[in-house]
């Protein structure tokens, strides 16, 4: 089979048996494309180990991050163990593929202090009763009192969230479904845009939608805007130009830890499907307690 046809059979096959998300799809894609510029079109079962070194070798001459790099050696050996599984080839290239490692690097964190006023702000600019503005802080508290990730966030329907049980239901990577919990303060931001915004955004709209949150014109609110409503609001609290609804995620997982939560209670809140991913909120939380210390103790 040539190259790109095979490509195009493991993209389906990402989307129709693993069912992956679009965004993770579109990565793989962009990356064996990339492949694809160095192989040329030949049979699958041409490309050899020579071929994926010179095509990383090219992609560390342009200057791409050693992430990028070990992103697109992942995926090609994704690509080719699954190619090796479908019997398109007889001896996997990709095995003997050495890639640096990526640099560790802690995620962005807000302080406990520093989420309370963000948030507090917040609640006081909704109090106001602009529709926009109680959605913002709907979505806010939702991002971090229950650790969600935007695109689960954004995919919630208004019947997914059960107010009297402090739970939201939400469709996460691999499209696994889980219970997500949150607290009084989300429940009550929640119930109040419910009541005095959700109505004024819908009828905006030319069509009804089950959305839970809406953005100004009245359709599901997409991701690119609550990206937006957090870089405004919270690359102030963190010190970062660059910062997204993730930073929110990982904060709530830290607090979470720092309060004595059990590691997986907190796999199972953020919907992890490795403990080892939810485990780098204990560095987080171990550089933090170092960092008090030092400024602290007096034998620091």
């Amino acid at each position: 089979m040539q190259y790109a046809d095979a490509v195009t059979a493991f993209l389906a096959h990402l989307e129709q048996v693993r069912r992956l998300s679009a965004s993770t799809v579109r990565a793989y894609r962009t990356d064996l494309t990339d492949l694809g510029h160095i192989v040329g079109q030949i049979d699958v079962a041409e490309i050899d180990l020579e071929a994926l070194r010179e095509w990383l070798w090219r992609a560390t001459q342009r200057g791409d991050a050693r992430s990028t790099l070990a992103r697109r050696a992942a995926a090609a050996r994704s690509f080719f163990g699954w190619a090796r599984e479908t019997e398109l080839i007889a001896v996997d290239p990709s095995l003997r593929l050495v890639t640096p490692k990526k640099a560790k690097t802690l995620p962005v964190i807000a302080s406990q202090e520093g989420m309370r006023s963000l948030l507090e702000q917040q609640r006081d600019l909704a109090a106001s009763g602009d529709p926009i503005a109680l959605r913002d802080h709907a979505a806010l508290e939702l991002l971090y009192g229950g650790g969600m990730r935007v695109s689960e966030l954004c995919g919630m329907d208004v019947d997914d969230v059960d107010l009297h049980r402090r739970t939201a239901r939400v469709l996460g990577k691999g499209a696994k479904e889980r219970v997500v919990p949150f607290g009084t303060p989300a429940a009550d931001a929640v119930g109040a845009y419910l009541t005095r915004a959700r109505p004024a955004l819908q009828a905006r709209a030319e069509t009804s939608t089950p959305a839970l949150l809406l953005g100004a014109r009245g359709a599901r609110l997409g991701p690119r805007t609550v990206y937006g409503l957090v870089a405004r609001l919270l690359g102030p609290v963190v010190g970062a130009e660059t910062v997204g609804p993730h930073a929110l995620r990982h904060s709530a997982a830290t607090h979470l830890l720092d309060g004595g939560a059990d590691l997986r209670a907190v796999q199972e809140i953020l919907g992890h499907a490795s403990l080892g991913t939810t485990q780098i909120y204990t560095h987080v939380s171990a550089e933090r307690l170092t960092s008090t210390y030092r400024l602290a103790h007096p034998r620091a």
